[in-house]
Formats: C-alpha cells, structure tokens, sequence
C-alpha cells in the first residue's frame, strides 16, 4: 500500500514537471511571436521616421525582403542572450541590458548581413531600428511587470497587509523590491521610517520616507499601517528593543529581520523576516566569546554533558560538537529527550562526531563508574537536576535524591577517574534559598567547592538565572495560555526575574569553564531584572492581541518557596572580575568536605523517613541561608 501511495505520488509529481515544462514552452514561443512582430514594426517605424511617414518605393521593397533575415537575426540574438529563460515579471536593470546588447549585436549583424544581400538602407535607418527595437522589447516586457503591479495595487485585496518599513537601508530596500516583486506575499510597503533625516521625503523604489522612529505612531494612524518589519540588521540589541518599544503602542503586528550575524552570508531577504519575539525586548548585545580558550579545553577532549537532553544539557551537547571534541557523551535518564538531540547531531554531523548517547541516572553511582570507567570523561559538565519549585516543594526528598546525592556520585567519579575539569550548572535559586530545590542546588555548589581542596579535579560552579523558552519557563507556559484564549496567570505582579537565551547562557557556561582555576563560583550577568507581568504583557502584544479586550492577566498568588526576586550573589562572597565583561567569579567560601560528608549521611538517612520536617531541618543545618518566606 504505501509503496503504491509512493509510486502515485511520483506520478503526479512528474505530471506536474511535465505540465511545467509544457507551459514554460508555450510561453517561450509567445513571446518568440511577440518579439516577431515588434523587430519588424520597429524595422517599418524607423522607415517611417526615416523619411518623414513617406516611405520611397524602394525601401519598402527592401522592407518586405528582409523581413525574414531581420527575424531569424534578431529572434537568435534575444535567444542566445538568455532573453526567454527571464522571469518578467522580477524584470530589472538586468533584463534591460541583455535587450540593449542584444538589439545591439543583432542590428550590427543585419548592417554585415544586407550589405552581402542585395537589401538597401540608409545608414541611420540601422541606429533608429537598434533604438527601437530596445523600446519595444524592453517596453512590453517592462509594461508587463508594470501592469501586474498595478493590478495587485488597485486590485481590491482583503488580505493584503498595509505595511510600514523601520530602516531605508540596504535591507529595507531590498525588501520592499521583493514586496513589489512579490504581491501573492499580500504585503503592500506603504511608507518607511528612518533616523536620517536627509532622506525625509525621499522615496525607495516609490515607497515615500515619512519620518523617523519618533513620528512611528503618526505614520501608523495617518496611513492604516497593518504591519510593522523593523529592517536594521546592523543596529544594535539595545537600539532594536527601543523601536521595538515605539512599535509596540501601535498594536501592530511586528516582524523583524535577525542580526546580520544570524543571516546566512549577511544576504538579506524577505524569507528571512521572522516575528518579534521575547528575546529581542531584552535589549542585550550578543556574548562574544574566546573561541581560542575554549578550543584549547574541549578540542580533542572525551566531554560528558549529564542531562544532556534537557534545555541546557541539548544545548551545551550542541555547542560543544562545534568544537571538535574527542568524542562526545549525552548522558540524561529521560529517553526522549536524548534521542531528539542525538538525531539532530547525527543528522548535522553524520560521521564527523564521535556521539555517545547513554541512558543512565546520575542517581545510580554505580553505573555513573562504569560509564567513567568505559570513556574516561576529561571535562564534565553536570546539567542534570530536578528544577521545577513548586514540584520540588511537593516532593522535596526527589530533589535531594537528584540535586544532590546525583551531584556528589558525579563529581566523586570525575575525582576517582581523573577528569580534568568540572561544571556544575547552578542558578541563582541556590543565592539565600527560599525553596527546597534552591537549598539544594546550594548544597550542591558546597560539594564542588569541597572536593576542589583535595582533587587534582578542577571543580566550579556557573550560576545564572532564568532562560528563556527552557522547559517549564514562564515564556512556553505564556504562550500555551495566549494560543487557549487566555487568561495569563502571574504569580505577583511585583515578581522579578533575570532573564538569558537558552544559547547565551550556555556560551557563557563554555566560556566560564575555560577560566576556570578550581573552587569558583561563576555568575553570569544576566542584564537588567525584568518584571514578569511586563513579559507576559509584552507577548500578548506581539502575538498580535490587546491586553484586557482580547486578554486578561490574573494574578494567583506567589507559590510555595517562591519570592519576588532572585538574587544571583551570596552577601558573603564578594565579586570579582574576569577578563570576560559578562562573567565574574564569586570568591570561594571554604567548605569542609569530611564535615559536609557527615552531614550529608545523616540527610541520606532522614530521607528514609520521609518526614519533610526533619528533612528540611537537616537541609538548614547544612545550608544556613535557607530561609523560608510569608
């Protein structure tokens, strides 16, 4: 059955090739006629022109006799110009030359040719023809293109977008030519705003410059602006959010282009256009990384990522592979997770990867030392942790089981098998813990920092806040409530978060762990707090609806262990710089590892009572700062 799903479909694709090539035929020989007809009018019109609309007897003899050579010259000139293989309905300066050499070579040829045959012209009758026939091919063809325009123009079009271009650039002008070029798009370029002011009044390619960024309202309502594509690729972060800010109390729908950097050999196009998301209302500059220091540690190193299928995990597994790493091993108990990023690494890599994909948990310390035994991992990264607080709040000894427990079996056989380098992924939950999973991630920062005082394993800890579109983030979780009908439900509307993208955080986290001495703590600057209700009006907005008409924001209360900002540094730990403007280094707090051993088995076996009392008591013996709230 499905084969013969197969072959029907293979019929009907080469049906459909063969009904293609019988119209691009047709269509050659159409113009082949047309063109026909229009050398020889422009023959007689030069005649005509010539002599003044009396014509002498003997030129319209050598008219009629050279009709036939003057089509076979100039029908084989358009051809071997490649005249018939252009699309004219994108006619451009282009097409308009080949017309002009071709007319050029073919009316030179017929002046060789009638000098051989018995045909005679006067020697201006040979400039008028070549100028008109340009006229007239290049006129038809170019009328052709005019015409479509005007029809999808002043054709009425209910789905047509009105639209409004930000930036009379290169970009912006390259796609306002595809819009023209375009009209099944049903994107009409309107007007366009530019901080030059030179170019007020101004047109590109007829679309008028109506002001600059701050007259992006009045242009909007003066001009029933639809949709707004902010076209400035080389603009920074900061000045994208600011107009991104402007555009947004228009209520239109946004679209912009990527950085130049993300545009594939920096050609811009319309199919690169994407909608306005989260990412760029942060108005952060792109991380820029010592791509040297991290080659110098991952190239040709055996690197393990735990929870290599995760949000961070997937990520790091993606960055890593870029480095040519030795050989590189997932390791993530969840097996969807680890097959969708091995099938992406396989699909992009194929050969040039030594991908391992391991199903295992990190709470399972044998088999974390027989897969150390097997690969003798020399960097570590230890993503895998249990993050969802109110879920740890329910469950609170999975977390610890996880957190740290998990935390500890890794890092023991990084120690015993001799792995150079060791990251823990941490978050600024661990920062004055108001939560079970914050407390443990802290307790799991205690652990790296104590076996660095007596490993030749160089242990730290990069800790950053919130990430954008990770799994369980508020961005996915908003985005399911808009596309529902809503309401959005925020927890306060005072609540604050750091906010990073999935992919700068982990460059960071790369970067970190190429500095790395043994013992830091590595905070990330993860730029200005952002108030979560201002996300969560920010995407009903860019996804096109209108906050309180279409929908509402409730308020639910904050969660168990959840406060209202997020601090990313213990008071007692100080903050130094590094060489990377986006990295600093929280100074080590000395932590005993017999002591912290001993406290940690006595956590171990309060864990088997189950009693989430005593187990929170243990948890704040061993971590003072935990500290509940409300």
């Amino acid at each position: 059955m499905a084969s013969d799903i197969s072959s029907l479909k293979s019929d009907n694709h080469e049906d459909n090739c063969e009904r293609k090539k019988i119209k691009l035929k047709h269509r050659k020989l159409i113009l082949a006629l047309i063109d026909i007809f229009l050398v020889n009018l422009a023959a007689l019109s030069a005649l005509l022109l010539r002599f003044d609309f009396d014509i002498p007897s003997q030129y319209m003899s050598s008219f009629s006799q050279s009709i036939i050579p003057t089509t076979v010259v100039m029908i084989t000139a358009f051809y071997l110009s490649n005249l018939y293989q252009s699309v004219w309905r994108y006619a451009s300066v282009e097409e308009l030359f080949l017309i002009v050499f071709s007319s050029f070579v073919g009316s030179t040829a017929l002046f060789g040719i009638y000098h051989i045959l018995p045909i005679t012209y006067p020697r201006s009758f040979y400039i008028l023809f070549m100028l008109l026939s340009i006229a007239f091919v290049g006129g038809v063809r170019f009328t052709y293109r005019f015409l479509r325009r005007m029809k999808y123009a002043f054709t009425e079009d209910l789905e047509r977008k009105r639209v409004l271009i930000v930036g009379g650039g290169t970009a912006g002008s390259l796609i306002i030519k595809e819009m023209h070029a375009n009209p099944q798009m049903h994107k009409y370029p309107v007007a366009i705003a530019d901080d030059d002011t030179t170019k007020k009044k101004r047109r590109i390619h007829g679309v008028p410059i109506l002001g600059t960024r701050k007259d992006i309202n009045e242009i909007v309502k003066n001009k029933n602006i639809d949709e707004i594509i902010i076209a400035i690729p080389n603009n920074s972060r900061k000045e994208i959010k600011e107009i991104v800010d402007i555009c947004k109390e228009t209520k239109c729908k946004l679209k912009t282009l990527p950085a130049i950097k993300e545009l594939i050999g920096e050609q811009v196009s319309i199919k690169e256009i994407r909608d306005v998301e989260i990412e760029d209302l942060l108005g952060r500059e792109p991380i820029e990384v010592d791509l040297q220091g991290i080659c110098d540690y991952i190239t040709n190193q055996v690197v393990l990522v735990t929870g290599g299928g995760g949000s961070i995990g997937s990520e790091l597994s993606r960055q890593i592979a870029g480095f040519n790493p030795k050989q590189l091993i997932i390791l993530d108990i969840y097996e969807n997770n680890a097959y969708e990023i091995q099938q992406e690494l396989v699909t992009k890599y194929q050969d040039k990867l030594n991908l391992e994909v391991i199903i295992a948990s990190v709470r399972d310390k044998k088999r974390l030392e027989q897969v150390f035994r097997t690969y003798n991992p020399t960097v570590v990264f230890h993503a895998a942790a249990h993050k969802h607080v109110p879920l740890m709040e329910k469950s609170p000894t999975e977390a610890i089981k996880n957190n740290v427990f998990g935390t500890m079996n890794v890092a023991e056989c990084a120690d015993q098998y001799g792995a150079k380098r060791f990251v823990l992924i941490s978050t600024d939950k661990a920062v004055n813990p108001t939560n079970i999973m914050g407390a443990t991630k802290r307790v799991a920062e205690m652990i790296i920092q104590s076996m660095n005082k007596q490993s030749k394993t160089e242990f730290v800890a990069v800790r950053f806040g919130n990430v954008l579109g990770s799994n369980g983030s508020v961005i996915p979780l908003f985005k399911k409530q808009i596309e529902s009908g809503g309401p959005i439900t925020v927890t306060h509307p005072d609540i604050i978060r750091y906010f990073m993208t999935i992919p700068e955080a982990v460059q960071l986290v790369i970067q970190a762990g190429a500095m790395a001495k043994g013992g830091e703590i590595f905070v990330l600057d993860m730029g200005d707090p952002v108030k979560i209700v201002d996300l969560a009006k920010d995407l009903i907005q860019l996804s096109g609806f209108e906050l309180d008409v279409d929908i509402k924001i409730e308020f639910s209360g904050l969660r168990p262990g959840e406060k209202l900002y997020e601090e990313l540094l213990m008071a007692e730990e100080g903050l130094e710089n590094t060489q990377h403007g986006k990295i600093f280094i929280g100074e080590p707090v000395f932590t005993d590892l017999v002591q912290l051993q001993k406290e940690l088995t006595k956590l171990s076996a309060i864990l088997l009572t189950e009693d989430p009392t005593l187990i929170e008591n243990m948890v704040r013996k061993i971590v003072p700062t935990f500290k509940r709230v409300g």
